[in-house]
């Protein structure tokens, strides 16, 4: 279920910011070559509340994954990126960063999220159960 939500939440982000092209021109211009030029007009609702929305899912996934898998380190991994994308959303829309510092933690945290997901589509997650005790021993 975490990997659904996190592809959910990776693709949410992507698509959302395709249709923003006030705020990252570098991932609407892309958008437009697509087709999603469309979506320019509810902008204001993608950057205030889905690109946030899917950020917080992603994380929420990720986190959520450490519980099923216990794997830290792929857990942490995982939530750097949404992490580094919402801080750099938030300072956009609440002005508390320059906007261009603002864009370039969206874009970083955007990468490190689809570096993470791809990674995850091929290498994915073995939960590491722990051994019980009595069973480490030799039967005589």
């Amino acid at each position: 279920m975490s990997r659904i939500l996190d592809k959910t939440g990776v693709l949410g982000t992507v698509v959302s910011g395709l249709s923003c092209a006030m705020c990252f021109p570098a991932l609407a211009s892309i958008g437009a070559a697509i087709g999603l030029g469309f979506l320019s007009r509810w902008e204001g609702l993608f950057v205030h509340t889905l690109i946030p929305a899917f950020l917080v899912i992603a994380l929420l996934a990720n986190g959520l994954g450490w519980f099923a898998h216990h794997q830290w380190q792929r857990s942490a991994l995982g939530c750097v990126g949404p992490v580094v994308a919402l801080f750099g959303d938030q300072g956009m829309t609440q002005h508390f960063l320059p906007v261009e510092m603002a864009r370039i933690l969206f874009y970083t945290g955007l990468v490190i999220m689809v570096i993470v997901a791809i990674w995850d589509m091929f290498r994915p997650v073995h939960k590491h159960c722990p051994v019980p005790s009595g069973d480490h021993q030799s039967h005589r």
